[in-house]
């Protein structure tokens, strides 16, 4: 099991960037959540199987269609939270 923090950095807010995040860890079975961040970033909390978790942080240097990805910062979490789903925070 691996729990990873991603940022990321670029034009990714107001092009469907949270939904696209949403539907790819679904589809990979990853919990956790995706939210906007007041720098303009996106953060995503990525918990599952470690290579599913590989899958998404590759999938988050091009993400959304129209997004312009710039930087991805990836942090260990720590946390004991459980997530049961991958929801859109806002």
């Amino acid at each position: 099991m691996k729990r990873v923090l991603i940022n990321i950095i670029g034009e990714v807010q107001g092009v469907y960037f949270r939904k696209f995040t949403q539907q790819k860890a679904r589809e990979l079975g990853i919990m956790g959540y995706v939210r906007n961040r007041d720098d303009m970033s996106v953060e995503v909390l990525a918990q599952g199987a470690d290579v599913a978790v590989n899958q998404l942080i590759a999938w988050c240097y091009h993400g959304a269609p129209s997004a312009v990805v710039k930087d991805v910062v990836i942090e260990e979490d720590l946390d004991n939270d459980i997530y049961l789903d991958f929801d859109i925070s806002p």
